[in-house]
This record gives C-alpha cells, sequence and structure tokens, in this order.
C-alpha cells in the first residue's frame, strides 16, 4: 500500500550533548560551532528507504529547483493510482511504463536506476525501514550501494538526513572538505579553492577520531564553514 509523504524533524540523539562532547574534544571545531549558531539539522525518519533513495537518485547531478520539480511531476504521475500525497511502491516504479518516467524529466540511465531500486527493494536488498532501523551504518553501504546509481556518498546522506545517524564522516562530499579546510587548514573565506587545499580522507580520519561518535553534527557544522564563507544561507544535500 503506498505511504503518506511525511514532514521532518529533529534527530533523536542528545544534539547539546554532542555539541558539548565536540567543543571539548577540539577546541577550533568549538569555535566553529559558536560561529554557527544552533544545530538544526532536520531527519524524514519515517521516510522507507526505496523513498528516500527514489528522491536521491531524482536529484542526482541536478540543481535543487530542477530536481524538486521532477520529483514532484514523478509523484504526480502515480495519485490515479496512490492517491493525493502517497508514494509509489516499487511495484509501481517496476509496472510503469518509460513513457511515464521520461515525461517526468528522468534520464535514461535514471529510469533504469530506478527501476532497480524497485526491484532490489522487492528481493529484499533493500531492506524495509524496521529493518534498517537495526542494522549499522557499515552493513546499510553495503547494501544500498549494490543498487545501480547509488554510491558511498548517497548513503551517507541517506543515514544522516533520513535515519538520524550521529556518526557518519563523508569524507568525500565537496563541502565537508572545503569546510575542514576553511576549519583546519589554511584556505581562506576569499581564497579560490584548488584541489591541493582540500584535504585526503586519511586527513580528516584523523582529526574526527576525536569527534566520534558525533561525526555527523561535526560534518554538518562544516558545511555550514562553507556557508559563512560565503555569506549565505544554509544549503545542506539532502535538506
Amino acid at each position: 500500500m503506498p505511504r503518506p509523504l511525511t514532514s521532518p524533524r529533529a534527530p533523536r540523539y542528545d544534539a547539546d550533548l554532542a555539541l558539548q562532547t565536540l567543543a571539548q574534544a577540539d577546541p577550533k571545531l568549538g569555535k566553529l560551532i559558536a560561529r554557527a549558531g544552533p544545530f538544526t539539522l532536520r531527519v524524514a525518519s519515517t521516510q522507507s528507504p526505496f523513498q528516500a533513495l527514489v528522491e536521491s537518485i531524482v536529484y542526482q547531478q541536478l540543481h535543487g529547483k530542477a530536481a524538486a520539480t521532477i520529483h514532484r511531476r514523478l509523484l504526480e504521475s502515480f495519485h490515479p493510482i496512490c492517491g493525493l500525497d502517497n508514494h509509489p511502491d516499487p511495484q509501481h516504479i517496476l509496472d510503469c511504463p518509460n513513457e511515464q518516467l521520461r515525461a517526468a524529466g528522468l534520464s535514461h540511465n535514471k529510469a533504469l536506476a530506478l527501476r532497480d531500486l524497485a526491484a532490489k527493494t522487492l528481493d529484499g536488498t533493500v531492506p524495509t525501514l524496521p529493518r534498517i532501523r537495526r542494522m549499522s551504518d557499515e552493513a546499510i553501504i553495503e547494501h544500498l550501494t549494490q543498487v545501480r546509481g547509488i554510491g558511498k556518498w548517497t548513503v551517507e546522506m541517506l543515514l544522516m538526513f533520513r535515519l538520524g545517524r550521529p556518526d557518519v564522516l563523508p569524507v568525500d562530499d565537496y563541502g565537508v572538505r572545503k569546510g575542514f579546510a576553511l576549519t583546519f587548514g589554511k584556505l581562506k573565506p576569499t581564497d579560490k579553492v584548488t584541489p591541493a587545499d582540500l584535504p585526503k580522507p586519511a586527513e580528516m580520519e584523523k582529526r574526527a577520531a576525536r569527534w566520534q561518535p558525533w561525526r555527523s553534527v561535526a560534518s554538518w557544522y562544516l558545511w555550514r564553514a562553507c556557508d559563512l564563507a560565503a555569506g549565505k544561507t544554509m544549503v545542506l544535500p539532502g535538506a
């Protein structure tokens, strides 16, 4: 049966404890936290892995507004079957004609990825929401990266912004790397960023050892470091 769409909420972990622990463990990070202000990450924890990954696939390599339009068109195309404000099930994706997916604005590769996601949801490769909540971060990454078009970064965003996992460090994320360089390296807000300015994963992991078990919170503030440097309103992956 189709599931209704839901609104995001605050994560269930103790954000105040996380901020206090991070500031004590890493004073430089503590200064960033003080400048950036309250922790306002929100998660859509009642969204199923299938629903979250449908959205992730649609949004890949697109600007937010264009992706949001395509995602909306995709969901609306299933309203005659699912009803208003309900998300299509995996079988609906498998049964729909290619023309329906293309009319929503999906590329051929994304249509194939959605069908593979639907098939792997039905065969159990993509876990149900109750099951995924009991799985470790590593096991979730192993399962979900078997889906066409789903890489580690996409799963890390799901862990942070959908499942509300507190200890995720997306070392391949450009914004996290840039925020790390701004906070702990020599990169200045006015500098033009070059590959040499960005830290290697090993460097990030070494410093982030002191952030455990709150690396998701620290990563969120590294994104905020980029926003502060640019004087922009916060825009986060998966938000």
